[in-house]
């Protein structure tokens, strides 16, 4: 090989090298540039679903979140949470699954094809969110105690009656006998519920004894709505409609399946983030204990507006039953007015006639003539107050005749004024 030849060959392969060079250059550059785009386009949709523009749910397509996202909340009201300044609400169901594996192969079946009908259900996202806690026995620990302390003094009690009763040699041995079967099986529940206690305090000194607890997350975005004009409160009842009934939904979907659910109330919501948040000392300090224990008034500064409520419709129950009393009292006190007037009036004639009886029964003493000359004076005074009585309901019936006539012709002379 000549010198001309071996230089013309090293030529080209330095030309292949740079060629090759560049072409993996623009490769290079190529997927970086794609790369970017991708970001840029992933970005933007996240910003968009965390914005709450989501359009419309039947042409635009949801992307997969995390479903920690749901903790970073402002407030729980009214069973929901509110996230982004009211511009996200967000519902959870707690569900209770079933165990497929103990399942038959048939019913194995009809829960994966109730499972197919639930997903096809679907009309809005939802998330599922698995939530792992240590199980807590001390509640149950509490219960067991409590209940153990009691069957212990019903014992103490059984046997000192046992005893009295037999030293007092007034049963007879059947009877000690059926008391002694009672005692006996008394005793064996008390030993039986301190085996309890036994193994479940044991039991809760195992810190790897797990629970899982299974909820499914939906979220409503208020911007859905489109462009109104809506306040705070307008929005929340909405969206809380509008989850409660999707929740609703689900719910009845997945019970074809075997597995139950219901929706969080609030302090459920509240025991949700708590223990999400504090994993590691919900176990020590629960979330019953902080509520208990008032960490949550620090930030009450006024009573609950139900309690204020409540208190306000208090004051006016009293207000009103003291004034419908006083109308009874009064309505009482002026019949027993009128009943001790008619009393008043009619007494005068009891005078009178038992006054005309008394001249009878001694008129054989007192002489016929005299006898019924006072009679006749007893007639006409008689006579006399009747016709008084008659005047004095006559003028009574004037007077007030008078005072209408008054007051209507004082309405018309302001109505034609006004």
């Amino acid at each position: 090989m000549t010198d001309n030849q071996i230089t013309q060959l090293l030529t080209y392969l330095l030309f292949l090298m740079i060629f090759l060079l560049a072409v993996l250059i623009i490769v290079f550059i190529l997927v970086q540039i794609r790369e970017h785009k991708k970001k840029k386009a992933e970005k933007a949709i996240d910003d968009s679903n965390d914005s709450g523009t989501l359009g419309n749910t039947a042409t635009r397509g949801y992307n997969r979140q995390s479903i920690l996202k749901f903790m970073e909340f402002d407030k729980i009201d009214d069973n929901m949470i509110v996230e982004k300044n009211g511009n996200k609400f967000v519902m959870v169901i707690e569900c209770q699954g079933v165990n497929y594996d103990l399942m038959s192969e048939m019913e194995q079946t009809a829960v994966e094809e109730g499972f197919i009908q639930f997903l096809n259900s679907l009309r809005f996202p939802i998330q599922i969110y698995v939530q792992t806690r240590t199980v807590n026995l001390e509640n149950s620990l509490e219960n067991y105690n409590r209940r153990v302390n009691e069957v212990e003094s019903n014992l103490r009690r059984a046997e000192a009656e046992y005893e009295s009763n037999r030293n007092s040699g007034l049963f007879s041995k059947e009877e000690l006998k059926a008391q002694f079967y009672e005692l006996t099986k008394l005793r064996n529940l008390y030993e039986y519920g301190k085996d309890i206690i036994y193994n479940t305090e044991q039991m809760s000194l195992n810190k790897n004894v797990l629970n899982k607890q299974y909820y499914i997350i939906l979220s409503y975005y208020p911007s859905d709505l489109g462009n109104t004009n809506f306040d705070k409160e307008e929005l929340k009842n909405i969206a809380f409609a509008e989850l409660y009934t999707r929740c609703q939904s689900v719910i009845q979907t997945l019970y074809s399946t075997g597995v139950t659910g219901k929706i969080l109330d609030s302090n459920s919501l509240v025991e949700l983030l708590y223990m999400a948040y504090n994993r590691d000392e919900a176990e020590v300090y629960g979330v019953e204990k902080a509520i208990v224990a008032g960490y949550d008034e620090i930030y009450s500064t006024a009573p609950d507006v139900l309690d204020k409520k409540i208190a306000a419709l208090d004051r006016e129950i009293e207000a009103k039953a003291i004034e419908k009393a006083g109308d009874v009292v009064a309505k009482v006190r002026t019949e027993r007015e009128k009943r001790l007037e008619e009393r008043k009036v009619k007494m005068d004639d009891i005078i009178d006639e038992m006054a005309k009886i008394i001249i009878q029964e001694n008129q054989a003493y007192l002489g016929n003539e005299v006898a019924n000359e006072s009679i006749d004076e007893l007639t006409g005074i008689r006579q006399q107050r009747k016709i008084e009585r008659e005047e004095e309901e006559e003028a009574k019936e004037e007077e007030a005749r008078l005072n209408e006539q008054k007051k209507t012709k004082r309405t018309r002379r302001t109505t034609k004024t006004a």
